[in-house]
C-alpha cells in the first residue's frame, strides 16, 4: 500500500485557505523528514491571511502557513547522526544561510537570505510531513510534550526579547500587552529571576490569565494617547517606585510612549511587538535619562534553552494553549476564526 499523501494548509487569498496536497523537497544529506504533529497559530499568520502581507513580506502566490511547529522524525538524511527515525523534535523555522556577515558575527536572526517557514515566498510547516535541516530540529526529553514543543518559537521571542533587555534578578518588569507574546514574556522575565512583573492590557480576560500566570500587578489600560502619563504613573506605583525594564510587547505608538515615560532613568526599553511601522515618540527626553531603546527580531541560539525551561519546570506554556483542533478544511477555518477574535483565546493549536 502506498503511503498516504501529503497535506497541506495552503493560503490563496484573503480568508481562503485550502488543504491540499504539498509535494516535498528530496531529502538531503543534512535533513530530516518531520511527521507534524502540533502547530500553533501565530499572530503573523492570521495577518497573512487576512491582509496577505505582514511587515513588508507579500504573499504574491499560493503559500503554506504556519511555522510553529513540532513533530516525529520518520527519516534522517546519510550525514544526520544527533538524530533517529522516532525522535520527538521542536523544529525551528529560519535557515540562515550562514555566510553573510549576521551570520558570522553570530546574528543570523538578521541574514538577509533568512528562509523562514510561513514568510513569503517560503512555505510553512502546518503539513502532515515537511523535510527540514538536522541542526534545526531539536529532540524533545520525554516530558516535554509535542505541544510544548511547538510553543518553543513564541517561547524564543520571549527569551531573545528577555536576553536583549538584559532581565536579571531583583529587577522590576513592565510587560505592555498580554497577548502570547506579552504572556510568555511574563513566564521567561520570571524564570530569568525578575522580582516584580507588572503586565498592562486593555482586555480583562487576558489581565486575568497575566495574574494566574503569576504577573506581581495587572493594570488595565485605554486606546487613548491623553492617558499615556497617569497609565505610567501608574506602572511605577504598583512596581514599588521604578520600572527597570519594559518590554512593550505590542508595539503600538501608545504603548512605547507609556514604555518610555514609565521606565526609570538609566532604564532599558525592549520594542518586541510589530503593532505599528511608524510611530511618533518622544526619544529626546528619553535620550535625556539614557534610557536605552533596543529592537528584537524573530530569535538566534534560544531553543536548547527553551526546552530546558520547559523540562525543569521553570516554565509552564500549557495553560496558554486555550483551543485545539484537528487538521481538516473545517477545522483549519475555525481554527484561525477563533485566533483571529482574540478574547479568551490565547494560543490556538493543531494536533495533527
Amino acid at each position: 500500500m502506498s503511503p498516504p499523501e501529503n497535506q497541506a494548509a495552503w493560503l490563496y487569498g484573503v480568508d481562503d485557505l485550502r488543504i491540499l496536497p504539498f509535494t516535498l523537497p528530496d531529502l538531503g544529506a543534512k535533513d530530516v523528514r518531520v511527521r507534524v504533529k502540533a502547530v500553533g497559530i501565530c499572530g503573523s499568520d492570521v495577518h497573512y491571511l487576512k491582509k496577505m502581507e505582514c511587515a513588508g513580506f507579500v504573499v504574491e502566490s499560493p503559500m503554506v502557513i504556519g511555522h510553529e511547529s513540532a513533530g516525529i522524525v520518520s527519516e534522517v538524511g546519510t550525514s544526520v547522526k544527533h538524530l533517529k527515525v522516532g525522535d520527538r523534535v521542536a523544529m525551528e523555522p529560519g535557515i540562515a544561510c550562514n555566510t553573510c556577515t549576521a551570520c558570522k558575527e553570530g546574528r543570523y536572526n538578521l541574514c538577509e537570505e533568512m528562509k523562514f517557514f510561513a514568510t513569503p515566498p517560503v512555505h510553512g510547516s502546518l503539513a502532515n510531513e515537511v523535510i527540514h535541516p538536522a541542526d534545526l530540529c531539536f529532540k524533545l526529553p520525554d516530558s516535554v510534550s509535542l505541544e510544548d514543543g511547538a510553543m518553543c518559537e513564541p517561547l524564543s521571542v520571549a527569551v531573545h526579547a528577555c536576553r536583549r533587555a538584559e532581565i536579571a534578578p531583583g529587577k522590576s518588569i513592565a510587560v505592555m500587552g498580554a497577548g502570547p507574546i506579552g504572556l510568555v514574556s511574563l513566564l521567561v522575565a520570571k524564570a530569568f529571576g525578575a522580582s516584580k512583573i507588572a503586565v498592562t492590557d486593555v482586555d480583562d480576560s487576558r489581565l486575568a490569565m497575566a495574574k494566574q500566570l503569576g504577573a506581581h500587578a495587572v493594570v488595565k489600560v485605554s486606546n487613548k494617547m491623553e492617558d499615556v502619563e497617569a497609565e505610567a504613573e501608574k506602572l511605577r506605583s504598583v512596581l514599588g517606585g521604578k520600572v527597570d525594564v519594559t518590554l512593550d510587547c505590542a508595539g503600538f505608538t501608545k504603548t512605547m510612549q507609556t514604555a518610555l515615560a514609565a521606565t526609570k532613568s538609566g532604564g532599558r526599553v525592549c520594542l518586541v511587538g510589530m503593532g505599528h511601522t511608524e510611530m511618533t515618540l518622544p526619544l529626546t527626553p528619553a535620550a535625556a535619562r539614557e534610557v536605552d531603546v533596543v529592537g528584537v527580531f524573530r530569535y538566534r541560539n534560544t531553543y536548547p534553552l527553551c526546552i530546558e525551561l520547559l523540562e525543569s519546570k521553570l516554565v509552564d506554556v500549557k495553560p496558554l494553549i486555550t483551543h485545539r483542533f484537528g487538521f481538516s478544511d473545517a477545522d483549519v477555518k475555525k481554527a484561525f476564526d477563533t485566533s483571529a477574535k482574540g478574547g479568551e483565546a490565547i494560543k490556538v493549536m493543531f494536533n495533527l
